[in-house]
């Protein structure tokens, strides 16, 4: 009886031993599946976006070189793993990253050649045996019905890259790692340390094998393997991962253990007694261990899970799960006919924040700003974080604006309370735009793309402002990516222009210099004015060399017009807060006066009474430096700021420009006369000669000449005209 119940015991145990491993085996075959599938789905998204991109740029510019100016912005994958190809309708290499392609003919897969949008995997002729090819077309609206369209993109990517960051004691040397098409060719599989390609794999039948093939790993028989095996198709890619583990390699350790018990069996049956009590305290001590790891692998498990789904600064859900929080709800909304609104939010001023108290302070401002937002909103919305400043907000069951403003107002609130960091009390603000489920879109890309569009011209006006997305937007948007595409050409093509105005005495009645304007020639746009193109020049850090340039060019024009005989002039040139407190702004002065070889007298640089406001000791210190080159100085748009009169009058200012809004007062009533003779009168009593600027009716010449003998310029007396002009003028 004795031995029965050892033999039986024993028996017990390595059973429940198998079926424990059995068990874990199957775990980690859904661990393996969970995180190669989110690496796989981030690959291809960062794929198709390239491809995407490249097919927009392409469509949408007029560059012949669509790769190379993408690399140079740093919008395309490292070419070390990525080859970005352009095919002409015929299969021609048209443009590629890889120049040993160009001028060679590639076959797009079968997919790439049908009607539509389709993002097409597959192998090409002209690429490496093991590399793997994604294709879409490049204009699929203009496609016939034979297919073929105008040309496609390809992406070529070396297989590896899909399966090599796995180490062999993850999958074991029989184990599998594969990437399947939905032909059931395996693009590229992996076993151990080799990796192949090419095979054809049955994973329908697999499919079917199986209740819950999504979830649940079955066994399978392949090539000789018997493996604990997980197929699951890609969400909006036209392949499948599949991952296994090797049942022998996986029971090697329960095998082992059977062995253990059955010879500790046979050494202890004649010590029944000994042997009872061991085994009860083998027996418990199994128990308790088996718990405890099983306890510590589902609590990794849910590690791993929450990692793979959120932040790990702020701990919100990150863009892969709300990529599918959005996707679901797309799905109810089209099933129930429920609304729902993303709210696309970018922090303003964060940049200089992180720029003056460090990278610490903006993770804590980061992590405060999303506390905030979770606290704005409802418990059924959802909000995540991008990356960097930027969050998006799911607000659901919404259909109209005036649900969702007050909730966009409550942000706005929020965000612009004082932020304490490293010590320091900062204040930021939010820019949010809105898209709704179903008017602005009917997937995640268009919501995504119309709330992005919407932020944008939050943005555009001035932040800490809510907007919500039109078709408008989608116009504007196009106008804007044409200038973004134009600005990094127009210098080098000679695309800007001077304008001149000049300015007048109104005693003598003659010309006492010239103030250069801006002016860009768009080759398509026609002539646009500063204030359409230079905050996208601020953006894109192209301010700084056209504001050189203009500074350049003006002291040139002005030489030229003395060398052919004109009478002596000065030359104004407006200045931005960027140029002013540029450190190199100094010795852009000296260089164009030496370039150039005007006189220093001759050369006026306007600042507006605004900037004065922002730091008096540092500009106190930059017009010093400045007046030591003998360069005269100008505050514009006196009368408009809140410029102290004591700082004011202890700065080296030549002249104060009076702003055209007190201008355009004194053709008003006569309270408004008064008040603009008070400007112009507090600017003579500061002893600086002032400048009226904006003059434009006969009313206001005629005031200006009786009453104040101002200088003057404005559309009455002229409008800005080209260097050409201007001494056809003069003349």
């Amino acid at each position: 009886m004795m031995l029965l119940i050892i033999w039986g015991s024993t028996y017990f145990l390595v059973n429940k031993e198998r079926i424990s491993i059995e068990r874990q085996a199957k775990l980690s075959v859904g661990e393996i599946t969970d995180t190669y599938e989110a690496r796989v789905v981030r690959a291809l998204r960062e794929i198709d976006t390239t491809l995407k991109l490249v097919r927009f740029t392409a469509n949408s510019s007029n560059h012949s070189s669509v790769l190379s100016v993408l690399n140079e912005q740093r919008l395309l994958p490292p070419a070390l793993l990525f080859t970005i190809s352009i095919v002409d309708s015929q299969g021609m290499v048209v443009e590629t990253t890889d120049p040993g392609l160009l001028g060679q003919r590639l076959t797009p897969p079968a997919q790439a050649m049908l009607d539509g949008d389709y993002l097409a995997v597959g192998e090409k002729g002209a690429y490496q045996a093991k590399q793997i090819t994604f294709t879409r077309p490049l204009r699929p609206e203009q496609e016939s019905a034979q297919g073929g369209g105008s040309g496609w993109v390809i992406i070529a990517i070396d297989a590896n890259y899909f399966v090599s960051s796995y180490e062999v004691r993850s999958l074991g040397q029989q184990g599998l790692l594969a990437l399947v098409s939905a032909e059931g060719i395996v693009r590229v599989r992996r076993s151990g340390d080799t990796i192949h390609s090419g095979e054809l794999m049955d994973i329908g039948a697999w499919k079917s094998s199986t209740l819950d093939a999504v979830s649940a790993p079955f066994m399978t028989h392949w090539q000789g393997v018997e493996r604990y095996t997980l197929v699951r198709e890609l969400y909006d890619f036209p392949l499948s991962i599949v991952v296994g583990l090797s049942a022998q390699e996986q029971l090697a350790a329960a095998h082992q253990l059977a062995r253990n018990y059955w010879q500790r069996a046979g050494w202890t049956s004649g010590l029944l007694l000994i042997i009872l009590a061991i085994l009860g305290r083998l027996s418990w001590q199994l128990q308790w261990a088996r718990r405890r790891v099983m306890e510590e692998r589902v609590s990794h498990a849910q590690q791993v899970e929450h990692l793979a789904f959120h932040d790990t600064l702020t701990d919100l859900p990150n863009r892969a799960f709300l990529s599918h929080l959005i996707t679901q709800a797309v799905k109810l909304g089209g099933r129930h006919s429920e609304s729902f609104a993303l709210l696309f939010l970018d922090l303003d001023r964060f940049k200089l924040i992180n720029d003056t108290l460090g990278h610490d302070a903006g993770d804590l401002l980061l992590q405060e700003v999303a506390r905030r937002l979770t606290s704005s909103v409802r418990e059924s919305d959802v909000v995540a974080r991008l990356g960097g400043d930027e969050f998006v907000i799911l607000l659901s069951k919404v259909s109209r604006r005036d649900q969702i403003e007050p909730i966009a107002q409550k942000i706005l609130s929020a965000i612009r309370e004082p932020f304490m960091l490293a010590g320091q009390e900062c204040h930021v603000s939010v820019s949010i735009g809105v898209s709704l489920y179903p008017f602005d879109g009917l997937d995640e890309q268009t919501l995504m793309k119309s709330a992005d569009m919407a932020m944008y011209q939050a943005k555009l006006l001035g932040k800490n402002t809510v907007q919500f997305y039109t078709d408008e937007l989608s116009a504007e948007m196009d106008v804007r990516l044409t200038l973004e595409s134009g600005l990094h050409r127009a210098l080098a093509s000679h695309e800007f222009r001077l304008f001149f105005q000049s300015k007048h005495d109104v005693e003598v009645g003659s010309t006492l210099g010239m103030e250069a304007l801006l002016r860009w020639q768009h080759p398509t746009l026609g002539l646009l004015e500063p204030a359409q193109f230079m905050p996208l020049a601020e953006e894109s850090g192209l301010a700084m060399p056209i504001a050189q340039w203009v500074l350049e060019n003006a002291c040139r024009q002005n030489m030229l017009w003395q060398q052919e005989g004109f009478p002596t002039l000065t030359m104004a040139v407006n200045i931005s807060a960027r140029q002013f407190y540029d450190n190199s702004f100094v010795e852009s002065i000296k260089e164009a006066l030496a370039t150039t070889g005007m006189d220093p007298r001759l050369l006026e640089l306007e600042i507006t009474e605004s900037m004065l406001l922002q730091n008096v000791q540092r500009t106190a210190s930059i017009f010093a430096e400045i007046k030591k080159l003998g360069v005269m100085i100008a505050v514009d748009d006196f009368g408009t700021g809140y410029s102290s009169l004591s700082d004011l009058n202890a700065l080296p200012v030549d002249t104060l420009k009076v702003s055209s809004s007190v201008v355009k007062r004194l053709s008003g009533t006569r309270r408004d006369q008064q008040l603009s003779s008070s400007v112009i009168e507090l600017g003579k009593c500061l002893g600086m000669e002032v400048f009226a600027k904006g003059v434009a009716s006969h009313e206001q010449a005629r005031f200006i000449g009786s009453h104040s003998s101002l200088p003057f310029h404005g559309f009455y007396s002229n409008e800005p005209l080209s260097a050409e002009e201007n001494g056809q003028k003069e003349k």
